[in-house]
């Protein structure tokens, strides 16, 4: 059966112009007569049934969801399985795991555990559900398969059926309708509260919704989740920068979620690693946003009495299977039927949670006890109930029934768009910057003593024989100290930040190129810095090749080879799974490409089947080209020979050829550094695009 509604949601659009000025107001639930009106006309027919799903408003969370307005999210058949182990068996080859990142195709693998067996279940709006059981039975691996995030090697069978008011959704359509809130609570450090929650409004709400109204939401989530009084308190990183309290980041992860107003929630252990009082509270705003009309689904591990009062339905889970999913008070009656039921005066929680677990050298018997249980829920009327309510998805319909875009999503589902990405990871990298004093004080402190230091041992050097070498020599020091300085300084940016990004590259918050760009452009004010406070105290103590001219090409050359090797550094830092990694293949990297420089093997030395691999080296381009600049104008006569016997080049021309440099060559250098910087980004943008497609 198809009804066409063309005419009423042409109704709706023309109504929702006259009304857009109405649409981001806080007050925004008081007014909703004709929006109201609409939806009733077309109750009847699923397809209208996304409407609820299009936030009208970022307004206010206080009044109540619309009826017409709340999900019911139900989900049939869950089966997961987990990845063979490679024990044993040879390893893919390279080309074959790039293949498998490039593309969309899943890579075969051989079942290892059935982590998952036939999870049917559902949850209403206005319902608290929680999930609880014992530890490994698979509380995160269902909320993972409900949430369309299950990691890497998780396969999830083909039968599955979720869906969100009988109809059927699959990863973007649930992922722009609900919010995740994972057990890890993963920030920035150095940003404040208010900060943090700016930057995600910017990039959550709707392209199309203005700057004001997003700056206004953030207040109201301050205020509805208790966060006022430290929203302009730095986050910090619990044992190493102090910030934010454990329930304060807890809660801060709710707001970052409920920015956009959404009507499903799903939450991994909100209160691991929280005190009573802190689980409680967190507990509370649960409830309370439950209570609005809301559809909340958590795991959460032996919560205490007072908190499962909280809960209006509970689902057990033991062996990957389902144990009972029910009201409270169903579960007692459910247990006294089988023949134990929870001990007066005692935590049902903690009832149930022991009765499904495995206790050691009792596996058998505990196997036993958990099989009567769930299978004696399987034939349960409420069972039977719930197979029915969730069996509605798909039934009855003689075409599939197609998702309306959500507000300001686009079609890659990104609800910002690229310059708006962009500008907001360079506002966030740039904060960053500025707040971390060892990324700037420090750095540049650093730098000075260091010039000082080179300067005072290379201090007031003259032409001759002696000093064509010293100068030679620290020309070459240049190039080691920009490059070691600046491969170790950003060398742990991409792997510090590395599971902040995947978490939210997952959730559409931006894409990798903005996130590249972003960061190393945020930091690119620094590395222009550094080397000129380093050749600016450095090059007048040494006494290089007097004139304006020679000291600017030099601080362009130190310069481009300062970015040069921030580049290669991002490149190791995209390409390593971690910071030990990364700052372990650094130097063994770099050394080869010091050989290449022309001080300790002369390019016309150069092994043949090591020549392209010096073509990669800026401290062969560099170094000829601080040479050319310093000895180029040098005229026969002005290096005075001071000893006999002894070889001293007399000109300028004769110390290039020494080293196989030609002055023709110079603007080839310089093109050839600028050709690096861009080479190793776009190898370190690729090495992040492959990383993020892999967790994908």
């Amino acid at each position: 059966m198809t009804i066409n509604t063309d005419d009423q949601y042409g109704d709706a659009e023309s109504k929702t112009t006259i009304s857009s000025s109405r649409r981001y107001s806080s007050s925004s639930y008081q007014d909703q007569s004709m929006d109201d009106a609409l939806n009733t006309t077309l109750t009847n027919d699923k397809a209208t049934l996304i409407q609820v799903w299009k936030p009208k408003s970022y307004g206010s969370v206080k009044g109540q969801i619309p009826q017409c307005e709340r999900l019911t999210y139900t989900w049939k058949e869950i089966d997961v399985f987990g990845e063979a182990p490679t024990d044993g068996k040879p390893r893919e080859p390279l080309c074959t795991r790039l293949r498998n990142c490039c593309t969309r195709q899943r890579k075969d693998f051989n079942p290892r555990k059935h982590l998952l067996k036939n999870v049917t279940g559902v949850a209403k709006s206005g319902e608290l559900l929680a999930v609880m059981g014992s530890s490994g039975a698979g509380k995160t691996t269902l909320l993972n398969a409900l949430a369309f995030r299950s990691p890497p090697g998780v396969k999830i069978s083909p039968n599955a059926v979720r869906a969100l008011n009988g109809v059927p959704v699959n990863a973007e359509q649930l992922r722009a309708r609900c919010a995740y809130v994972q057990q890890d609570d993963l920030f920035i450090p150095s940003l404040t509260t208010r900060e943090h929650l700016l930057f995600q409004a910017m990039l959550r709400m709707g392209r199309d919704v203005p700057a004001s109204v997003k700056q206004h939401r953030v207040q109201e989530v301050l205020q509805e989740l208790s966060l006022v009084k430290c929203a302009d308190t730095i986050i910090g990183a619990p044992g190493r920068i102090k910030g934010l309290s454990g329930g304060e980041r807890k809660r801060l992860a709710f707001a970052s979620e409920t920015l956009t107003d959404p009507h499903l929630l799903l939450c991994d252990e909100p209160t691991s690693g929280l005190d009573s009082f802190m689980a409680h509270s967190v507990l509370q705003v649960l409830k309370g946003m439950a209570m609005k009309g809301k559809t909340i689904i958590l795991t959460i591990h032996q919560p205490s009495s007072e908190l499962y009062c909280l809960f209006d339905k509970i689902l057990l889970v033991a062996e990957g299977r389902v144990a009972f999913l029910g009201s409270p008070y169903q579960s007692a009656e459910f247990f006294s039927q089988l023949g134990i039921p929870c001990p007066p005066n005692y935590n049902p929680a903690d009832f149930y949670v022991q009765m499904l677990a495995i206790a050691p050298a009792k596996e058998a018997e505990c196997r036993d006890m958990i099989k009567k249980i769930c299978d004696s829920f399987a034939v349960s009327p409420i069972a039977r109930e719930v197979l029915e309510t969730a069996s509605v998805a798909g039934k009855g319909m003689d075409e599939p029934y197609m998702l309306q875009q959500v507000e300001g999503v686009g079609s890659t589902g990104y609800r910002s768009s690229w310059w708006t990405q962009f500008y907001c990871i360079l506002w966030r990298s740039w904060l960053s910057v500025l707040k971390d004093p060892m990324l700037v004080k420090v750095r540049l402190l650093q730098t000075a003593m260091v010039a000082t230091l080179i300067g005072s041992i290379y201090f007031g050097q003259v032409l001759d024989q002696d000093g064509v070498m010293n100068i030679n020599g620290s020309l070459f020091l240049f190039l080691t100290n920009m490059t070691f300085q600046n491969v170790f300084a950003v060398i742990n940016v991409f792997s510090a930040e590395l599971p902040v990004f995947l978490r939210e590259k997952r959730s559409r918050l931006y894409r990798v190129d903005t996130y590249f760009l972003g960061k190393t452009i945020a930091e690119l004010p620094l590395f222009i810095a550094v080397p000129f406070v380093f050749t600016s105290i450095t090059y007048p103590m040494i006494g290089l090749r007097t004139g304006a001219t020679h000291y600017l090409t030099t601080l362009f050359i130190v310069t481009l080879v300062a970015n040069v090797s921030t580049s290669f550094g991002y490149l190791i830092s995209c390409a390593s799974s971690s910071i030990s990694m990364a700052l372990s293949v650094g130097p063994p990297v770099v050394i080869p490409f010091l050989i290449f420089g022309g001080f300790f093997l002369n390019s016309a030395s150069v092994p043949a089947y090591f020549k392209y691999l010096s073509y990669l080296s800026w401290f062969r381009y560099a170094n000829e080209a601080l040479l050319i600049n310093q000895w180029s104008t040098v005229v026969d006569g002005e290096i005075a020979c001071t000893r006999a016997n002894v070889t001293c080049p007399r000109s300028g021309e004769i110390i290039l050829e020494t080293f196989n440099f030609r002055v023709e060559d110079f603007a080839l250098d310089i093109a050839c550094l600028f050709a690096l910087i861009v080479l190793f980004r776009l190898g370190a943008l690729l090495c992040l695009w492959l990383r993020s497609r892999s967790k994908e």
